[in-house]
């Protein structure tokens, strides 16, 4: 599950301003690369909508079933907005949604309906009252 945990304003190419959801993960724990100490994080990402402002306000704290992964791409660069400092990245985080239903489930369901268990023209009765 993810969590919808806040929502931006953004401009499309094009001049046209629409709203970015931005979902985050449950925790991880994760060793540090130089410090091996363990630390708290969470995976986030954003995706887009056709929402207005109010609309996406209210879907705060909204959970989906899927997961955030990570994804390679082509190298980019990427400032961490506390510091400043430029770093090259090679991946994203991408919102995976659960599918409800495996399709293999679907193909293994039977095809019976009510009908075929309870037939109310052949049900016998549960018990008999005797008359007095």
């Amino acid at each position: 599950m993810v969590r919808i945990v806040n929502f931006k304003q953004r401009l499309s190419e094009d001049g046209e301003s629409f709203f970015v959801l931005e979902l985050q993960s449950g925790i991880e724990l994760v060793k540090s690369k130089s410090t091996n100490n363990i630390y708290a994080t969470a995976r986030k990402t954003s995706i887009t909508s056709t929402f207005d402002e109010a609309t996406c306000k209210s879907l705060i704290g909204t959970e989906l079933h899927g997961k955030i992964e990570k994804q390679e791409c082509e190298p980019y660069e990427y400032v961490i907005e506390d510091t400043g400092e430029v770093i090259k990245l090679s991946h994203r985080y991408q919102y995976v949604p659960e599918e409800d239903t495996d399709k293999a489930q679907i193909d293994e369901m039977s095809n019976s309906t009510i009908e075929d268990f309870v037939d109310i023209n052949k049900q016998e009765p549960i018990f008999e009252v005797e008359a007095e």
